[in-house]
């Protein structure tokens, strides 16, 4: 267990008095747009000129050294998740007050007491919300798998602690911090309406151009798409061309895609499903057919699409009805997916889903709707609350998983691009048709421009076949995919 140092008896005050906010922009925080626009364009955070090198943003689902969350409302829910991260990776806990989330994570409430305080650290400093997954930093590096850093937009909510509260984690975990928070590179944005496919594609709502544009209410800057793509690019990488970008649903008041969209791979969409013609779903199911007609995949193919049920509220009630309900407001941590959950007779669908289309995760859930921990009702869940920071030292591995085939006669050749900055001594792909029995390895074989190749053998029709790349650094660093 580690603390980070406190900043102020006196910050913390500002931050205990709002730390209740909504996800939403709450109807008393209008009035303080102004003076938050002023404080924007009084200094610059971080290095607020664009990287020296070209930088890759990270994706969701690449290895993980810290979960970070801000401790406030839903410690219930808090709580499931710290039990869940911690066996993964590092979990740092910005609070006001450590001996009191100690003593919330030792009682025996929401599963029962977390005595093991290994890999939990402590970060005090102020704050004013709960929603670290829309203020708190994203993830980039300089050459693919070199050097990491971190990069902070500016918060589109009047909240400064939030705002300023990536400088404090950078500081904390010792990294680098570039930042859009000064003219002429501002831009604001959440991330909540962001993911990326960790090799130049990315994915918004249009919120971000209405948040940059002439009636955006915190930008200094003003930008049209244009000039949004080429901030995204200069600070993260997105290539040209590569910035896809929908249009806002009527009845999602937030406008974050998070809340019924998510990338399980670099090919995959998962889709939150509505029944046919009811509230999102026609918007939604627009936005998709768009994305199809007009984009591929990393790998030059149709994204695959993975549809899965938006749950009613209790009443069976949709938006503008009813809250949101989502399986796609999820998050990995390494080896680990938390989903939120509702009800039992959706949420065995949801999770099915999820683990057909994440063959070897752990994939858990946790309630975001019963009476004591209903955050689904603020339009947000797992994803909206929590923000994670990628390893120093990255082994990327990148694949196209194999399809179905009616070939039983020749191998199913398997290509990986695979990086690491000490480089790569060694890879193989493991294979079976039967778990219990374990997987067979077959030797990798390096090609052009990073690539690596193996086979696996021709199989009789019917079969079904489990496989994953492992791959060993030159520094002794390994990894697999899926991780």
């Amino acid at each position: 267990m580690k603390r980070f140092a406190a900043l102020s008896t006196i910050a913390f005050a500002i931050g205990l008095q709002a730390q209740d906010l909504p996800h939403q922009l709450a109807p008393h925080e209008v009035p303080l747009i102004p003076a938050y626009k002023e404080g924007l364009a009084a200094g610059a955070r971080g290095i607020s000129t664009p990287p020296p090198f070209a930088p890759r943003t990270m994706a969701e689902w690449e290895e993980v050294q810290t979960l970070v969350i801000t401790w406030t409302s839903f410690p219930g829910i808090l709580k499931q998740i710290v039990r869940y991260a911690k066996d993964e990776c590092d979990v740092l806990i910005v609070c006001s007050d450590q001996d009191a989330v100690i003593s919330t994570l030792q009682n025996t409430s929401n599963g029962g007491p977390i005595t093991d305080l290994d890999n939990i650290s402590f970060l005090e400093a102020p704050f004013n919300s709960i929603w670290m997954r829309d203020y708190g930093p994203e993830c980039i590096y300089a050459n693919e798998v070199d050097s990491l850093y971190l990069l902070d937009w500016i918060y589109n909510r009047p909240r400064p602690l939030d705002n300023a509260l990536s400088d404090e984690i950078a500081a904390a975990k010792n990294i680098g911090i570039y930042s859009t928070t000064a003219a002429p590179w501002d831009l604001v944005h959440t991330g909540g309406n962001f993911m990326a496919d960790g090799f130049g594609t990315a994915f918004s709502s249009n919120l971000v151009l209405e948040e940059n544009g002439p009636n955006g209410d915190y930008n200094t800057t003003v930008r049209d798409a244009a000039g949004v793509d080429n901030v995204m690019n200069q600070f993260m990488g997105i290539q040209p061309g590569r910035y896809i970008k929908m249009s806002t649903l009527p009845y999602d008041g937030i406008h974050h895609i998070d809340m019924h969209i998510k990338l399980l791979d670099e090919e995959t969409l998962l889709i939150g499903e509505f029944p046919t013609g009811v509230s999102d779903g026609p918007q939604l199911e627009q936005n998709i057919q768009a994305i199809m007609a007009n984009y591929n995949s990393v790998f030059g193919t149709p994204y695959r699409i993975a549809r899965i049920p938006m749950p009613p509220s209790t009443g069976g009630a949709y938006p503008p009805s009813g809250s949101y309900r989502t399986y796609a407001n999820n998050i990995f941590i390494n080896k680990t997916v938390i989903v939120p959950t509702y009800r039992e007779q959706y949420d065995t669908t949801g999770l099915r889903i999820l683990r057909e289309n994440l063959p070897g995760y752990r994939v858990v859930g946790i309630d975001c709707d019963d009476s004591g921990n209903n955050i689904i009702s603020q339009s947000g869940a797992i994803h909206c609350i929590t923000k994670t920071i990628g390893v120093a030292d990255p082994l990327l591995i990148r694949h196209q998983r194999l399809t179905d085939t009616y070939e039983t006669a020749i191998p199913y050749d398997v290509e990986a691009y695979i990086r690491h900055k000490s480089g790569i001594s060694g890879a193989e792909l493991y294979w079976t048709t039967d778990t219990t029995a374990g997987y067979a390895p077959v030797a990798m074989t390096a090609g052009a421009n990073n690539t690596w190749n193996a086979s696996i053998p021709a199989h009789p029709a019917g079969s079904l076949i489990y496989y994953y790349i492992h791959a060993t650094a030159n520094s002794g660093k390994q990894q697999v995919r899926p991780i």
